[in-house]
């Protein structure tokens, strides 16, 4: 398979679709495990890195795969303009019913409700501002900060297509390791900034964290790597590891990752494993075969991935764990109660993502995804013609 390939004669890589619907099960096991940790003792505290490290593989997975799968299925023909308005539809309408829901009950629950902190988050710019209280908002919906970094993925998309392909297919491993290099480096260059304030609960400094982890254009590398290494794949260049070893690999650097110190465990270590493990999936997709990931279920299930994304937050926190209330934080649950609390909050989202998925985001992706081809005006009827009449 070359790069000039059409989208369409392309494999659509169900298994990365289903692939989609883990690392959002990851997000939401961490922000249910965040929350539940602290009524279990201190036992359960020694495992509160590994439930952390999920969360930042997963929204990590998350970026990469979107510059591996725009990169895929990007046709020739493409302009920015409908490539931007396909991007805008996916996204805005399933974050304005969510964020809506989240204000609806951060006012039922007496969550006081700041104009400042919540006017960035309903455009989208919220990471852009270096302010803890308007990047996470608790009360909302704050895994949507991450909405605010795809936007520039999708803005800068078209001109990085246009750069990367201008790469000679030999020196694409070259690039994956310089940009590999740069993530590495970027906790590192982070310790220039300043080391106050201090995050509540981890006391680590808010600039480092908010550079390394939530600002647009150092999170921009990790989808540059995905764009880098869907051409590779494309191009048919040969990769360094299959998918068993990929995914050990990244394993391994889930666990390791989670004990490296300060911030350098939330991307250094995982996202160059994660783009070889997506690479390696991709290559080794064949039509026609299925496989536990891309099984019907499983790619159903990633399909209605990026709602369970969104609406998993609002259920931890106004569920039936009720991690918006501060006093249920010093509650003690046993384990069984904590496994169960977490099995309802998954069904629930779930649902609820299905829900989101059928009646805002597939109908509004169907209706403004593509303009209406033109009106073509009927065409005028031709006047009736006499006849001569017949002669006797």
């Amino acid at each position: 398979m070359t790069a000039s390939s059409t989208a369409n004669e392309r494999s659509r890589l169900p298994s990365l679709t289903g692939a989609r619907f883990i690392a959002a099960c990851m997000v939401l096991i961490c922000h249910v495990g965040l929350a539940l940790i602290p009524r279990l003792g201190r036992t359960a505290a020694d495992y509160q890195r590994y439930f952390e490290a999920l969360g930042n593989v997963g929204v990590s997975f998350f970026f990469v795969l979107s510059g591996f799968i725009l990169t895929w299925v990007s046709r020739l023909d493409d302009t920015p303009r409908r490539f931007w308005r396909r991007r805008v539809v996916k996204i805005f309408p399933n974050h304005l019913v969510t964020l809506s829901a989240a204000l609806l009950l951060m006012l039922s629950a007496n969550v006081s409700i700041i104009a400042a902190n919540a006017t960035p988050t309903l455009f989208l710019v919220q990471s852009w501002v270096p302010d803890q209280d308007v990047v996470i908002n608790y009360g909302a919906n704050a895994p949507s900060w991450s909405l605010s970094c795809e936007l520039l993925f999708y803005l800068s998309f078209p001109l990085l297509l246009r750069l990367t392909r201008g790469i000679r297919p030999q020196h694409l491993w070259r690039w994956v390791v310089g940009v590999s290099v740069v993530i590495a480096l970027v906790p590192l260059a982070a310790r220039l900034l300043p080391g106050q304030p201090r995050m509540p609960l981890t006391n680590e400094s808010w600039w480092e964290v908010w550079f390394t982890y939530y600002f647009p254009v150092t999170r921009l590398l990790e989808f540059v790597l995905g764009v880098l290494m869907a051409l590779i794949v494309l191009h048919g260049r040969r990769l360094l590891l299959g998918r068993g070893p990929a995914l050990l690999l990244a394993v391994g650097a889930f666990v390791g990752g989670a004990h490296l110190p300060g911030v350098y465990d939330r991307v250094a270590a995982t996202a160059l494993p994660l783009s070889l493990l997506i690479a390696a999936v991709a290559k080794a997709e064949v039509p026609g075969r299925s496989t536990v990931l891309g099984s019907r279920p499983m790619v159903r299930l990633g399909e209605i991935s990026f709602g369970l994304y969104l609406v998993h937050y609002l259920v931890v926190c106004y569920g039936p764990i009720g991690a918006v209330h501060p006093e249920n934080w010093a509650k003690q649950m046993s384990v069984p109660a904590a496994l169960w609390h977490g099995l309802l909050t998954l069904v629930i989202s779930l649902v609820l993502a299905w829900l989101l998925y059928t009646f805002v985001e597939a109908p509004a992706m169907r209706r403004f995804s593509r303009p209406r081809p033109p009106k073509i005006p009927p065409r005028p009827a031709e006047p009736a013609t006499e006849r001569p009449a017949p002669t006797v």
